[in-house]
Order: structure tokens, then C-alpha cells, then sequence
């Protein structure tokens, strides 16, 4: 059973989200005032689903004022998913976005998709050159200094990082970060690594290589 908090200013769509996600046994609170959000202890939610276009505080802003208190996925419900929504929602913080209208069974096989992606099998530590990987914590040092990653960026990171110094094709980073349902596209997995390697570049290193039509590698 997981922890979900769904946001959406519309009753009938987080009544929908309660009741279908409650089908398989997880605990949903709902929330229609976004306003009310940052003072939640949201530390104890596993994932977080939330609405875009909401009156008095949009879902980006909203994101952007929550996401370091947040451990586990945070995943847009929007119609809005033009190149640029995508662009903005994912420099946020999100990590994924599930098109409205959406169907039951879709949200409900996403939403398990993405806990089962949090809940992998760990072995404590994987180290290469100066990035260390906590793999029970989720968490990415870069010489003892923690790297603020979002899941789906440290998903990714973790994954070049596994497999270093082969090329691992957009689809692949997808399919491993996202699972093989994710609506998103190669331009959104492209954001995500743009977003890990600033942050990277911050702590001090630059890992992540492009190779030219084929896709990314861990170079560390």
C-alpha cells in the first residue's frame, strides 16, 4: 500500500483518483485548495499527483515551492503537454505527466508503474569516481555532498551509471526511468538528463556524455 496525495481544484476528478486508486489498496488523500498544500507534512506521501491549471496557485508553481519536501515521484495530470508544458513541468521538478482524459485502468497500471520503479531492489551503494549512489536512500553524493535530484532524474543517472561506458539509447533510459507505459517522448528524457547533468555540473562533475544520435553514457 502507498501513501497518495492528489491536488486538483475539480471534487469529481480527485473523487475519481480516491476511488480508483483505492481499488488497490493505497491510502489517497485528497486536496482541492492547492493553497493548502505547503503546509502538509508531505514527507509522508510516496507519490504525488497534480493537477496544472488550477485557480490561486497553479500546479508549476505549486511544484516548484514543495518539490525538496517531496521524496517520491510527483506526476503532472494535465491536458496541457505541449514541447514547452513539458519543458516547464519537468524543470520544476516533476517527473511525469499522465494526458487528461484518462482512462481508469491506464491511471491505475501508471500509478503502480511508477511505485514498483521507487520500490526496485537495492544493494546499498554503487560507486563511480566521485558520484556515490545510496540505493536504499534514492540519493546521489557527489564527494559527501548530496545532489538534488528528482526521482526520475536520480532513476536515470542511476541507470547510465550501472551500465558506464555504453551508449544507452533514449527508449532504453525511458523504458528503465519510466517504465514502458510513460506517454513521454524522447524530447522529455532529453530535459531529464539536461536537468540531472546542471546539476552535476554544480556538485563539480560532468558524467554524462551525448553521443550523437544514439543516445547518452556515463563517462565517470
Amino acid at each position: 500500500m502507498a501513501r497518495i496525495l492528489a491536488i486538483d481544484d475539480e471534487s469529481a476528478i480527485t473523487d475519481l483518483l480516491v476511488r480508483s486508486l483505492s481499488r488497490d489498496g493505497h491510502s489517497v488523500d485528497a486536496v482541492n485548495d492547492p493553497t493548502s498544500v505547503p503546509a502538509l507534512d508531505l514527507s509522508r506521501y510516496d507519490l504525488v499527483l497534480c493537477d496544472v491549471m488550477m485557480p490561486k496557485l497553479d500546479g508549476i508553481e505549486l511544484i516548484k515551492c514543495i518539490r525538496d519536501r517531496v521524496d517520491g515521484p510527483i506526476v503532472f495530470i494535465t491536458a496541457k503537454v505541449t514541447e514547452e508544458d513539458a519543458v516547464r513541468g519537468l524543470g520544476a521538478g516533476a517527473d511525469e505527466y499522465i494526458r487528461k482524459p484518462f482512462g481508469v485502468a491506464e491511471l491505475r497500471a501508471k500509478v503502480a508503474a511508477y511505485l514498483r520503479r521507487e520500490s526496485r531492489a537495492r544493494t546499498h551503494v554503487l560507486a563511480v569516481g566521485a558520484a556515490r549512489f545510496n540505493l536504499d536512500a534514492l540519493e546521489l553524493f557527489v564527494n559527501e555532498t548530496p545532489v538534488p535530484l528528482t526521482a526520475t532524474e536520480y532513476a536515470v543517472c542511476e541507470f547510465l551509471a550501472r551500465h558506464r561506458a555504453q551508449t544507452l539509447s533514449r527508449s532504453q533510459i525511458r523504458n528503465e526511468a519510466l517504465g514502458w507505459i510513460s506517454d513521454a517522448g524522447d524530447d522529455t528524457i532529453s530535459m531529464h538528463v539536461s536537468n540531472a547533468r546542471a546539476k552535476l555540473r554544480q556538485a563539480g562533475i560532468d558524467p554524462i556524455e551525448t553521443i550523437r544520435g544514439r543516445g547518452y553514457r556515463w563517462e565517470a
